[in-house]
Formats: structure tokens, C-alpha cells, sequence
């Protein structure tokens, strides 16, 4: 059993798509999360993929369309997209949005449409070790020091000046799999980003581990680090069709465990079809059970 004991929250995962229609859906989407009392929307980051909107463009969109939803990247598009400019891009967030802003960071993925971008195409440590430089430069940038350097494999600073500063502490959440980043995640990151279809449930303590033994490494505490899951399936008036396919009884059954059981703490919710009715009724039927489920477990 791992029970990190955070608040459990819960948001929705919806299609940047660009096609006009797409696009009112995902403006409801984002709608029913807000007014049903979800707290996250993460989106997700190809800029290769033709039929998507930019998502850092579509995240300030939807911050200037909101007034309660926290928003994040899920996750950014290292290999395409600068780290010193994501930095500046993430803080400038945060100060219009008042502080809703926190950062999802990937190492990268679909290598061939990368490069086909002009990235650079990494082999999986080289990729690995961007990711961790990364970090180190966003956070320089995010400091109160008069003016930063840093020299590292993949990216550098020469005597650059941070600014603006954020609102507040953004987080950075690392959507990353292998024993080496979930180590080092649990050293120097503030949570963990992982999709269902990726980390199954079965796996989940195994990572936790490493997680956590990269904290111990560091002198932290493990509950200090978010652990958000993507997940995806149906709501549904019949019986059950597998994982999180079923009716709202077995999704707050199944996400009450993955709380208790599994160490989760955060859901994002990608729907599989009737996005809006969907979320709607993720908002309005699971999240407060699973909530008051927990509360009662933990007694």
C-alpha cells in the first residue's frame, strides 16, 4: 500500500485540435472542468502534428478564458523548444494568469517528426540528460540572481538576467518512465506526469520506489511531489468493460484505489468519446466521490 496522503485533484486532458468545430469542443470542454470544479487542464505538446494548434499559444488562450483552472503543458516538446525560452514563456504565464501556471517537461518522443522539424533526433540517454540540463536551466531562470551562467552538454547560459519572475512556485512535472529520470525526478522535480496507458497500475509501486529513493538521496520528502496520472476511458450506464470503461460506481472505486493502493493523487481525464457530456459528468459524479472516499478511508 502507498498512500502519500496529498489532496487528491482532478482535471481534464482536451484535443488541441484547430479544426473549427474541434475547437468549440474543446472550448465547452474546458467549460464543464472549470464550472464543475476540476483544477487542472493539461495540454498536450506535437508541434509536428499538422492538425494541432501550438499549445503554448492555445495555453495562454485558455488562461485568458478561465478564471479558476491551473494549466500546465503535458508535456513540453523538449527537444523543439528552447529551455531559457520555455522559462520565459512559463514565468510570463504565471504573472498574467496570477499565478494558474505549472510546467509538464518530456524528454521528446517521435524522433522522425522532430527532425523532420529541425530538432535533433536523441538517442534515449542523450535525451535523458537534456531533460535533467533542463531543469537546471529553468530553474537559473527562474531565480533572484542578478544574472546566471551554466555550461552543460546540451544547453548553456553566458551572464543571462532572469526575469520576470513568476507568481508564484511554478512546479515542474516530469512525464518520464525509465529507472534513471524516476530517480532523479525524486531529486530535484516537484511531481511526476505519467499516462495510464504507459505505467499501468501493476508498475506504479515499482516507480514510486525509485521516486522516492531519489528524495531520500536528496533530503526530501516523498509526499512533497505531485503525482499526477493521464487517464482515459469511459463513463458509462453499463457494466464494466475493463479499466476505468464502466459505470461512475467503478471509476470511483478504481481511482479511490489508485489513491490509496497506488499512490496517485491527481487524475487528468482524456475522454474516449462525448468529451464535454463526459467531462461533465467526470466533474460532477466521480471527482467528489472519490474525494469523500478518500477522506473517509484515511479516516
Amino acid at each position: 500500500m502507498t498512500d502519500y496522503g496529498r489532496d487528491v485533484a482532478f482535471g481534464v486532458f482536451p484535443t488541441p485540435s484547430a479544426d473549427p468545430a474541434d475547437l468549440r469542443t474543446l472550448w465547452a470542454v474546458l467549460a464543464a472542468a472549470e464550472h464543475g470544479g476540476l483544477e487542472f487542464a493539461g495540454i498536450q505538446d506535437h508541434p509536428y502534428q499538422r492538425a494541432h494548434l501550438d499549445t503554448w499559444t492555445l495555453m495562454a488562450a485558455v488562461l485568458s478564458r478561465t478564471e479558476r483552472l491551473r494549466v500546465f503543458p503535458d508535456v513540453t516538446n523538449l527537444p523543439l523548444r528552447s529551455p531559457a525560452i520555455i522559462a520565459k514563456a512559463a514565468a510570463s504565464l504565471d504573472v498574467l494568469s496570477d499565478g494558474r501556471f505549472e510546467l509538464g517537461l518530456g524528454a521528446g518522443a517521435f524522433w522522425d517528426a522532430v527532425a523532420a522539424m529541425g530538432g535533433r533526433a536523441r538517442a534515449p540517454r542523450e535525451a535523458a540528460d537534456a531533460l535533467l540540463e533542463a531543469v537546471e536551466v529553468i530553474r537559473l531562470l527562474w531565480s533572484d540572481a542578478r544574472s546566471v551562467r551554466f555550461e552543460g552538454e546540451h544547453y548553456r547560459l553566458s551572464g543571462v538576467r532572469p526575469g520576470p519572475a513568476p507568481a508564484h512556485d511554478i512546479g515542474i512535472w516530469l512525464g518520464v518512465l525509465g529507472p534513471r529520470l524516476l530517480r532523479a525526478l525524486g531529486r530535484v522535480a516537484d511531481g511526476w506526469l505519467p499516462s495510464s496507458g504507459y505505467a499501468r497500475p501493476a508498475q506504479l509501486a515499482d516507480m514510486h520506489a525509485r521516486i522516492d529513493a531519489g528524495a531520500a538521496e536528496a533530503g526530501r520528502d516523498p509526499a512533497s511531489i505531485r503525482r499526477a496520472y493521464n487517464v482515459w476511458g469511459s463513463i458509462t450506464d453499463g457494466s464494466s468493460g475493463g479499466f476505468l470503461e464502466g459505470p461512475v460506481e467503478q471509476w470511483v472505486d478504481e481511482l479511490t484505489e489508485l489513491v490509496l493502493e497506488y499512490g496517485m493523487d491527481t487524475f487528468v481525464f482524456g475522454p474516449a468519446a462525448e468529451p464535454v457530456a463526459q467531462v461533465s459528468r467526470f466533474a460532477a459524479e466521480v471527482a467528489p466521490a472519490v474525494r469523500e472516499a478518500v477522506l473517509a478511508e484515511r479516516g
